[in-house]
Order: C-alpha cells, then structure tokens, then sequence
C-alpha cells in the first residue's frame, strides 16, 4: 500500500485505497464479514475506513463500530458524516448546529470510538449560515470530537467560501471533499474539483470509483446472481447498466487484460493517476473483492501515456454524464 497526505493543508496521511461502508454494512455484509474484510484491509495497509450516520440508517456504524475492534485505533483513520434525515423533527437534518452536535454524538456512540478522524458535512445546506457551519466544526475540533472535517458534494464556491470564512476568522478550514469520481462521472471532478484543490491544498477521496460494479465488468454478460443489482432492494442500479456502458466497460476489460490487470484495477489505477486524489474509497463485500481492489496499487506505473491515450478514445464513445 501506498499513502498520500489529505491534500496540502493537512499533514495526515491516508491509504490510497479506503474501504468504505455505503451500501454494504446492513446490507450485504453481516458483522462476522464486515470484520473479516476490515481486518484483511487492515493487514494489507488501508488505515482509512468511511461511513456516514445515514447508511443502513446508523446500522453501517454499528457494524464498523465492532468490526475495527483488535486494531489499535491510533492506526485507524476512521470518517463519518452529518446532514440527511437521521433524527425526528424539522430539526433532524442539515447542517444547523443542533443537528451537528447531536449527530457527532450519536455517531460516536454507534462507531465505539471517542473521536473521529474526519468529519464531513454530507450536502451543502442553503438553510444554514456558512458561518454556523465553519464555526460549529471547529468547535467539533477543539472538543477533541473530530481532528479534521470537510464536505461532500459541495458545490465548489461554497468550498471556497468555507475556506475563506475559516481563514478569515482563525478558524480550521475545510481540508477534504469527497465527490463522486469515475471513468463515467468525471467531468465536475476534473474542471472544477482538481483545480480548486490544487489552489486551497485540500484534499480529495473519491466515491463510486466503480460506478456502482459496472467497471468491475462483471455486468458485460449481464447481471450475475448474488450481484448488487440482481437486490431486489438494490434494483435502482440496473438503470445505469445500459447497453452503451456495457460496450464501453467491455474494451476497458480487453485493454485491461492485455496489461495484465483486472478491469476493476484498470478503473481504480486510473483514478489515482490525479495527483489530488488523496484516497479512493473503494466497496467491497468479499475479502477476494477487496483484495483485488489493492492489487491495483501496484499497477499504476502501467499506465504509461500511450494507455492514457487509449483509456480516453474508449472513454470518449461513453454516454453523457447525467
């Protein structure tokens, strides 16, 4: 495994690759799994494990909570979330600092743990002052509760803004996002996000770096049984297996092949070709899976420019982003 500082502006250092806890804990992993797979994460070098208060409704939690349990927690980088619907009440989402404060503790109390590595503010919030929301996570860091914090999804002025608002009142600034990045959502990432980051020295860790499994490729001759989206209650991810990707994940797969790699490899190498990327959070609800995403590490120096080049031919017959 290798590490990479979260951005310019921090000096903590995470795992290339995270393993995170979306749609798996509570859902497909049970903890006697969930533990097994954290563990073999663990011994192959990731220090970096994401969860949010949303998943599985606060069971994705729970679940990690007991699973890193034998690890000393020092050698953990452990993050979580704040802003959707987890509480009763008009009060019970967003970024107020009510919902904040009772979600870090709730959080905190499903994870077993006293603090959180990083924190993230889920969704920009147009209800809440940007200022309750800067002010509020440095609270959160004096406390001792959270040690960094940042944003998902964010739009990037309101990143920008957040960052100046912290600089211009003494505060701790963001120093983390984590957008959606892959070869088939890529272009808010790479116009807007990497600059941005490049400019504030913050970091980024990806999410959906296999779209949803279909550049694993394990969709190119349809949908296996036991699949997520062979789930009845996953059944929303057979909208994004369309005929268009699957001709285009089907090339990637031959391209991968002949630099001897798996397709999933391909797709995560490629995502870690951008020096800004400091981690890409990758899902995984076998250890075999989640070993196979690791091994992609050590095939970066493969992508030479000339396969660059052929990776984005491919990519340029891929549907419009939506």
């Amino acid at each position: 495994m290798r590490y990479r500082r979260l951005g310019h502006a921090s000096g903590l250092k995470v795992s290339e690759l995270a393993y995170g806890a979306w749609v798996t804990f509570g859902n497909q992993v049970d903890e006697k799994q969930a533990r097994d797979i954290i563990h073999r994460a663990y011994d192959l070098g990731i220090n970096f494990f994401d969860n949010a208060d949303v998943y599985a409704k606060g069971v994705a939690e729970e679940i990690m909570g007991k699973a890193i349990k034998g690890i000393p927690r020092e050698a953990l980088v452990i993050s979580s979330k704040v802003f959707w619907p987890t509480m009763p009440g008009p009060n019970g989402r967003g970024l107020s600092r009510k919902h904040i404060m009772e979600s870090i503790h709730a959080s905190l109390r499903r994870l077993d743990t006293d603090y959180l590595d990083i924190y993230y503010c889920h969704r920009y919030d147009p209800d809440v002052p940007l200022e309750e929301v800067v002010y509020t996570m440095n609270i959160l860091i004096q406390q001792g509760k959270i040690l960094y914090w940042g944003t998902s999804e964010w739009p990037p002025a309101q990143i920008a803004r957040a960052w100046m608002i912290a600089r211009e009142n003494n505060l701790i600034p963001p120093v983390v996002e984590q957008p959606q990045y892959n070869m088939f959502h890529r272009r808010r990432v790479e116009r807007e996000l990497v600059p941005l980051a490049r400019d504030l020295g913050i970091g980024l860790t990806t999410w959906s770096p296999l779209y949803y499994g279909i550049l694993t490729g394990k969709y190119n001759d349809g949908i296996p049984e036991g699949s997520r989206a062979s789930l009845e209650k996953m059944a929303w991810l057979r909208d994004y297996i369309t005929p268009e990707r699957i001709a285009v994940v089907r090339e990637l797969t031959a391209l991968a092949q002949e630099l001897g790699m798996t397709t999933a490899q391909l797709a995560l190498a490629w995502l870690l070709r951008v020096p800004e990327v400091s981690s890409v959070i990758t899902g995984a609800s076998k250890v075999s899976q989640l070993e196979e995403n690791v091994a992609a590490v050590e095939h970066q120096d493969k992508l030479t420019e000339d396969v660059l080049e052929r990776i984005e031919a491919i990519l340029s017959k891929a549907p419009r982003e939506e």
